[in-house]
């Protein structure tokens, strides 16, 4: 399901990082992302949603530039 807020995404699972690209142009990485986190987000129906309640706010980022 595309998504109104999130452009696109990227996991490294090694790394356990999660690059996010959002529609607005900002990109953002997430560190130390549960593998089982970001499977959950690939499978729901609505990304953005899932985002807001799993990942934003619960795990250090730095916004890319």
């Amino acid at each position: 399901m595309p998504s109104s807020v999130i452009r696109s995404y990227h996991y490294d699972p090694v790394q356990r990082r999660l690059e996010l690209q959002f529609v607005s142009g900002r990109r953002y990485r997430y560190d130390d992302v549960p593998e089982e986190t970001f499977r959950g987000m690939r499978q729901a129906f609505s990304k953005g949603e899932y985002f807001n309640a799993h990942i934003r706010d619960r795990y250090r980022y730095t916004r890319e530039i």
